[in-house]
């Protein structure tokens, strides 16, 4: 077959099939060029989840005619004022996104011109434009999508349910308006107003951000997330980590953006991991929302069709100023735990108290019927203590049954012996028994004015119950002192470095050359974690030690667990994995054992400790290490409120 041209329909039909794959994907371009266009208002509407209705109107500054007509060519573009596509400062700059979704719908575009004042319109039905005609319409533009992918019947078949088109373009939605709160949206699905996002009137970004956060994620996540801040050499990174112990069984809650664009970036997502890594369990995802702001000319936003994935002049240097950031931000944390916990429990114990309320009523009613069918007394219910009632009183309203006199009278007289024989007491040992009992009622007092409380009992040589100003806490001892011996350990290796072990001869390990190359760069990291590799020869690595810690290891295997982590997330974590690994278990084995009787001195002592400790809101292993309960929550468990 000979080289052919092809026409420029299909051109534009294949372009359509790199940039969109389904109606979300269309809402994200039009979306971001309104956004382009110094918006402050975006209003979005869909049918049938986009496939039918797309239509997407904005206040921005508009298009001239010939603008217009030139907006519709592949290729032309008004963001890109310069011909280096390293230092891109607008979200779309391809100047693809319009005739790749005219080749494949009946689009309509309505715009009024900022400068002039005039307004214009264009119809294009698959690719085929019309002519531009004059229009009435207020500042802005809008662009009317119909029938999305009519032109490619084929691309149809692969289409999702509506509810999951939909799902798709709200995600999106959100996104855009995360990392824009200086604009309003709102998203209208089948006639419906699903989101309704006013502009933030905050001068302060940050603030701003804040603000948006609680609209979209809710007062939830405000409540449990962590503000976090670091600059270094022109790269900033603002927004929020959510406590450890409030994770998502996936990764979709983590909302990372780079100078305001969406992205699911291997590089960030690794680094979210690694500021997770000892407070989090592997399979467990953290709620983050980070934004990273880097010089244009630093970033390369056109590694991916959809501008998803980016490239960083310093790759490293945004890993680790974004791990940082999250680790001191959870360091500053101290020993919180995520509030979803305790509501949780609370949820638990409310659906426990109905089950345990109707098994009563049930109970009851059965043994009343019981008793008025073959006259029994009502004593005989099974919920009711045995000679609770009076016998005397049966068929008459109920009253409680007193004790027989003489057990009374012989209680009596033993509490007045006893009573007689404190009064004899000399007034000495009364005073030093008040001072001892007035000297730990206050502390005691005093104690509960800790986050933590002051420890009041111990529940199945596990559990210890607090109280303090607000409620109730209860304490996992075990978790908690496992946490806190963890810490120590990591502390004392801080201090004086990773013991390493050197080897007598260096294991050589055969590797690909685009695995070495990809691990070398992490060589100097990976010493600091006790790993000491070189390069030998074409398609080896020399291992010249290896943490003492880790004696046992499989060299080899871990290696090349290395290289696999940098493809996948852009870093080698899994050697500092296995050193916390280790540590952990160290911790586990030196820590208070379950089932261990403790006196409410090294009660009070652990929960001291634990307030004075980054991080003890969870145990090694990602779970909480205690739950609190509010005063008005137990209330409410007993009908006071």
């Amino acid at each position: 077959m000979r080289i052919r041209y092809l026409p420029e329909t299909l051109i534009n039909q294949i372009a359509a099939g790199e940039v969109l794959e389904r109606p979300a994907a269309a809402v994200k371009e039009l979306v971001e060029n309104a956004i382009d266009a110094r918006s402050t208002r975006i209003d979005v509407e869909i049918r049938d989840g986009g496939k039918s209705y797309i239509c997407v109107a904005d206040d921005g500054h508009g298009m001239s005619d010939e603008e217009l007509m030139a907006a519709l060519d592949r290729h032309a573009t008004s963001k890109l004022p310069g011909n280096d596509l390293l230092n891109v400062d607008h979200l779309g700059f391809r100047g693809e996104a319009l005739p790749s979704i005219a080749a494949v719908s009946r689009l309509k575009v309505t715009t009024k011109d900022a400068a002039s004042g005039q307004a214009w319109s264009i119809q294009v039905e698959g690719g085929r434009k019309g002519d531009v005609q004059p229009a009435s319409h207020p500042q802005g533009t809008k662009i009317e999508v119909r029938d999305l992918f009519f032109a490619t019947p084929a691309r149809l078949k692969f289409m999702k349910s509506e509810r999951a088109e939909y799902s798709a373009v709200k995600d999106i939605l959100f996104r855009l308006s995360m990392a824009w709160p200086e604009i309003a949206f709102t998203l209208t699905h089948n006639g419906k107003k699903v989101l309704n996002l006013y502009a933030g009137v905050d001068e302060d970004l940050f603030a701003q951000s804040k603000s948006r956060m609680e609209d979209l994620l809710g007062r939830e996540f405000i409540d449990n997330a962590l503000p976090l801040e670091a600059e270094r050499e022109n790269i900033r990174i603002y927004g929020f980590a959510g406590l450890p112990t409030m994770n998502k069984a996936t990764s979709q809650w983590q909302y990372l953006f780079v100078n305001g664009r969406p992205v699911r970036d291997k590089l960030i997502i690794g680094a979210v991991r690694g500021g997770y890594i000892d407070v989090l369990a592997r399979d467990r995802h953290p709620m983050v929302a980070i934004f990273v702001d880097v010089p244009p000319e630093d970033v390369d936003v056109n590694v991916h069709p959809a501008k998803a994935e980016v490239r960083f002049k310093d790759p490293n240097l945004v890993r680790g100023l974004m791990v940082s950031a999250i680790r001191k931000a959870l360091h500053e944390g101290g020993h919180q735990t995520a509030s979803t916990v305790s509501l949780a429990a609370l949820r638990d114990l409310e659906k426990q108290k109905a089950m345990l309320i109707e098994q009563v009523h049930a109970a009851n009613s059965n043994a009343t019927a019981l008793a008025q069918n073959s006259a029994q007394p009502l004593s005989s219910n099974p919920l009711i203590p045995r000679g609770f009632y009076s016998p005397a009183t049966q068929g008459a309203s109920p009253s409680m049954h007193m004790p027989q006199q003489s057990g009374f009278a012989d209680y009596a007289s033993a509490q007045s012996s006893y009573q007689s024989s404190l009064l004899q007491d000399a007034p000495s040992a009364r005073a030093e028994h008040h001072d001892h009992h007035a000297a730990q009622v206050e502390a005691e007092q005093s104690a509960e004015h800790f986050p933590l409380g002051a420890a009041r009992t111990q529940l199945h040589e596990n559990y210890i119950i607090a109280q303090n100003g607000d409620g109730l806490v209860i304490i996992d001892q075990h978790a908690a002192h496992e946490r806190l011996v963890y810490e120590r350990f990591k502390a004392q290796i801080a201090e004086g470095g990773i013991e390493t072990q050197g080897l007598l001869t260096p294991e050589i390990i055969e590797m690909d050359e685009g695995d070495i190359d990809r691990l070398m760069p992490f060589a100097d990291e990976l010493k600091k974690l006790g790993l000491d590799i070189e390069p030998f020869g074409a398609g080896a690595i020399a291992v010249r030690s290896i943490p003492a810690l880790l004696k046992r290891v499989n060299i080899e295997k871990l290696i090349q667990d290395l290289a696999d982590e940098v493809i996948e997330y852009g870093s080698p974590q899994k050697l500092e994995e296995k050193v916390n690994h280790v540590l952990s278990t160290m911790a586990c084995h030196g820590s208070v054992r379950s089932g261990r009787r403790l006196s409410v001195h090294e009660m009070n002592h652990l929960l001291r400790e634990m307030e004075a400790t980054p991080s003890s809101g969870q145990c090694n292993h990602g779970r909480p290490t205690y739950i609190k309960l509010s005063l008005n929550d137990i209330e409410r468990l007993f009908g006071r409120h």
